[in-house]
């Protein structure tokens, strides 16, 4: 497994986060012409993806219908993405704009596009303070705290942080039933409620045509595998772009939120082509510092600003190393894993085995 560690990085002392985030506010003007275009050409090779799906089936070639889920999940991923800059504000020059083309992409994503926007607030608002856990982040606690839990908590936090949950079971929980049901946080007052139920609709109405037209063995077979193979790579995205070895947490007030979206978020340094599918949100430091940014705009502050490039940097491969990192250890201030708790633990003497 590779490390995860970063001993490139330049350090916290090296770029001043808060001079940075007024420097990047020039980057955030969007392009009305590109943003159309961008949805363009991740709606319509989904359409057609679709339509090469059904034909498959209908000609009996189940294993390429199968197949083609792989790159609709692709566009699926990337329509997202354009929802999260409209819930940013980023992708158009008026918030009408954003929220009505959030919303529309909502029904494709099956996120609730209010609700969502106020729940990433959140995130974004409190990321890195640990007096500020649970609003829109993957729930995340420190060596103390895990040890404080009893036997029955501990092991319910281990099934939670476990791969086959978190990338498997939990994304198809949260996109297709938790975003269905109005509980929690949706009542949080009437618009989360409303952009739920509305949002609900609107699949209804389009799943019902769909299976009115084709029939509900074919509407399942081309959209559910491409749905939950696009629900587990959005959350190992949104898991990667802050649970790396070498993030920031902190309490208050020692907590800052320019060093804390600089240094919290990683840079995620895919390859071209999941660059452009993931439409550049592995640039998540930038994104985190000016959340205003166009997609589109973020290569270009990397070119203008390149001792951003090693800050957070992760490759592909240098990602899993990030899967077993489930505690904040506030000592050292890095995650770690289980593993390295209980190795911690056995030097100490006075330890008691978790």
């Amino acid at each position: 497994m590779p490390s995860a560690t970063q001993a490139d990085h330049p350090t916290e002392a090296e770029i001043d986060a808060r001079a940075l985030a007024r420097t990047l506010a020039r980057y955030r003007d969007p392009s009305p012409a590109r943003s159309i275009l961008e949805i363009a050409v991740t709606a319509a090779p989904l359409i057609l993806l679709w339509a090469a799906m059904l034909v498959a089936l209908k000609l009996g070639y189940l294993w390429l219908c199968v197949a083609l889920a792989v790159p609709a999940a692709g566009f699926l991923v990337r329509l997202f993405l354009i929802q999260h800059d409209c819930g940013h504000g980023a992708f158009f020059k008026t918030r009408r704009a954003n929220d009505w083309v959030g919303r529309v992409l909502g029904v494709l994503t099956l996120t609730p596009y209010d609700y969502w926007r106020r729940s990433h607030a959140g995130h974004h608002a409190g990321s890195g303070n640990l007096d500020r856990r649970g609003i829109g982040d993957i729930d995340t606690l420190t060596v103390s705290e895990y040890l404080a839990l009893s036997r029955w908590n501990r092991l319910r936090y281990r099934l939670y942080r476990h791969p086959l949950v978190m990338f498997g079971v939990g994304p198809a929980y949260l996109f297709l039933l938790q975003n269905r049901i109005p509980l929690g946080d949706m009542r949080a007052g009437w618009q989360p409620w409303i952009s739920t139920m509305a949002t609900n609709a609107g699949i209804a109405v389009l799943a019902a045509g769909v299976i009115w037209l084709f029939g509900i063995g074919p509407f399942l077979l081309i959209h559910l595998p491409a749905t939950l193979l696009a629900s587990s790579i959005g959350v190992w995205l949104f898991y990667v772009q802050h649970q790396f070895e070498e993030t920031v947490w902190a309490k208050d007030p020692a907590w800052d939120a320019h060093q804390a979206a600089l240094y919290g978020s990683s840079h995620y340094d895919l390859p071209a082509p999941l660059r452009w599918f993931t439409a550049n949100i592995g640039v998540h430091h930038v994104h985190h510092l000016s959340s205003r940014i166009p997609y589109y705009r973020l290569p270009q502050v990397l070119r203008d600003h390149p001792e951003l490039r090693d800050v957070g940097r992760l490759t592909l491969w240098r990602s899993l190393a990030c899967v077993p990192l489930v505690l904040w250890d506030e000592g050292e201030r890095r995650l770690i894993s289980f593993r390295a708790m209980r190795a911690k633990r056995r030097e100490t003497p006075l330890a008691v085995a978790a």
